[in-house]
């Protein structure tokens, strides 16, 4: 088996055990860095895929500033182990069937798909270049300058959204 193969199945297994475990654990810090985990092996899928830049954005963004927020909401709401609440085993046990029956029907699509094999036609340019990506998602005339914006202040207002939900009412004097 080729190395690259093996490098697969094993970050493959890593992003979905850390994916349940991120579900199915009780608590919340634990959950965070399950998902930190598993983002760091999807990193690892992207460089694979020998796309370096989209790798190190998803570790800078999704496991750096989206985990930190996540973090910080955890730790504003102060969750507590009487203040949670309790799921049925059924819930539970839904979760994991839904996750067996998911996963099954996703083996047997790879197993009955087809593999290309031929040449691919080489196109043009480099699609690496941060500058190329600048011009690409900044540029007035492709359209995408008003959607990254917009990104950021959703970005802004969920984060201001998470600290009001964390704060505590003031008792009624």
């Amino acid at each position: 088996m080729a190395p690259v193969l093996i490098l697969f199945y094993v970050l493959a297994a890593l992003t979905l055990s850390t994916a349940f475990l991120t579900i199915y654990s009780k608590n919340p810090i634990h959950s965070a860095i399950y998902l930190v985990i598993c983002f760091f092996s999807i990193a690892g899928h992207y460089l694979l895929f020998n796309a370096q830049f989209l790798a190190i954005v998803h570790i800078i963004v999704y496991a750096g500033a989206i985990m930190v927020l996540f973090l910080f909401t955890i730790m504003l709401m102060n969750l507590n182990k009487e203040d949670e609440v309790h799921k049925p085993r059924i819930t539970r046990l839904g979760a994991i069937t839904v996750l067996v029956l998911l996963s099954t029907v996703l083996l047997v699509l790879f197993r009955n798909s087809k593999p290309f094999f031929g040449d691919y036609a080489p196109i043009e340019g480099d699609f690496q270049s941060i500058k190329k990506l600048g011009t690409v998602l900044l540029d007035g005339k492709n359209g995408f300058m008003v959607p990254f914006e917009f990104a950021s202040i959703l970005l802004l207002v969920a984060m201001i959204g998470a600290v009001l939900l964390s704060k505590k009412e003031k008792q009624g004097k």
